[in-house]
């Protein structure tokens, strides 16, 4: 499952810079898919949709940092555990029960991320 942020948290940004997907983005922060992946131009995501990786996205939150759920793998692929959770001051980075992923799904999205 991805992690989400919440709202317990205090804007430090140190969950940030760990992020290898970088998924995650400071409150009000339009993202992109392009941002820390290697994503260019024209992507079909895995669920078949289209975008544009340099369109900027509508942020998921315009109060704390947050993780964009496409983008999280809990760090699978780069680490032995998410990396947000381990740096965060107040424990704020939990599972997130809305998007529950097997591990195999959150490996795919390494790969399709990085294109490896």
């Amino acid at each position: 499952m991805a992690i989400i942020i919440t709202d317990e948290c205090i804007n430090c940004g140190a969950c940030e810079p760990e992020c290898p997907n970088t998924a995650i983005y400071e409150g009000a922060d339009d993202w992109r898919y392009k941002d820390g992946t290697k994503l260019t131009g024209k992507v079909i995501l895995p669920d078949g949709t289209e975008v544009d990786s340099d369109a900027a996205q509508t942020p998921v939150s315009d109060e704390v940092y947050y993780i964009v759920p496409g983008k999280c793998t809990e760090c699978k692929g780069f680490h032995d555990e998410p990396q947000c959770a381990a740096v965060c001051p107040v424990d704020c980075c939990i599972p997130d029960d809305n998007h529950v992923e097997s591990e195999e799904t959150l490996l795919n999205r390494q790969a399709f991320l990085h294109n490896e």
